[in-house]
């Protein structure tokens, strides 16, 4: 996919408007034989013909059209959902998005587990999603759970260290900090992690490496983009201009 940078080049004007969700291209095939499509303020009869969506004016029923090639969104992920583009059991994520959102072909920008909750990246950004989960970039994920058990100052202590999975990998360094404990019927510890890589299940396999289980995970953060506390889960919004550049930033990083 081109990057922002190569949005001059010229395309044909029925590929821009199915694009932004104008209609098929034989729908814009018949707008344009009905003289409703102009570019610059001239008629323009044939959908081939190509444009400069960056420094052409296109309008259609004389609506300007303002055609942009990349989507950034926001979801609060619900559980129960795959973070994948297709499944044929399962919803995934994409079953989510509304009409006008799923027309730029978005993919979650690494994953969640099923049951797992909160901020998930959706983006038709190849570039960005790349560097985000490049594993040499370090982007910190900040998740809250909920585990059985007693997190204590000797947990903290060893995933500072890096814990050694069942697998024998030893993770990078992470911070965790103890949010509250409630005792009932069983022992539950309020935590908050924060890790800079992401193998798969990974937080919950650190708990296992001490001994245990986490029953709630939400993600709260990934590098400097926080989850909008105020989106219901299974919703999703477009990125602020601010979040957007935080995000940047964060996948800029060495």
């Amino acid at each position: 996919m081109s990057g922002a940078g190569n949005t001059n080049k010229k395309q044909r004007i029925d590929k821009i408007l199915s694009h932004m969700g104008i209609g098929s291209r034989s729908d814009i095939r018949k707008q344009a034989k009905q003289g409703l499509i102009t570019v610059n303020g001239a008629v323009v009869k044939d959908s081939g013909f190509h444009v400069d969506s960056a420094q052409d004016v296109i309008e259609v029923g004389g609506e300007p059209v303002l055609y942009r090639e990349f989507i950034y969104l926001m979801m609060n992920k619900p559980p129960g959902v795959l973070s994948a583009t297709e499944d044929k059991r399962d919803r995934t994520v994409l079953d989510l998005l509304k009409a006008e959102q799923a027309l730029f072909e978005p993919f979650p920008v690494g994953r969640l587990d099923k049951d797992t909750v909160g901020l998930l990246l959706l983006t038709n950004d190849g570039k960005l999603a790349h560097e985000l989960l490049s594993p040499r970039k370090h982007v910190p994920k900040t998740y809250e759970a909920t585990v059985e058990g007693e997190v204590d100052a000797a947990d903290v202590a060893a995933f500072a260290a890096g814990v050694e999975l069942e697998d024998g990998y030893v993770t990078l360094p992470a911070s965790l900090r103890i949010l509250s404990r409630e005792r009932g019927s069983r022992v539950l510890s309020y935590i908050s992690l924060t890790i800079t890589e992401g193998k798969f299940h990974q937080v919950k396999r650190m708990f296992v490496a001490v001994g245990k289980k986490v029953v709630f995970l939400k993600r709260v953060s990934m590098g400097d983009l926080k989850l909008d506390e105020s989106l219901p889960q299974g919703a999703c919004r477009e990125l602020t201009a601010e979040e957007l550049e935080l995000l940047r930033r964060g996948g800029a990083e060495e």
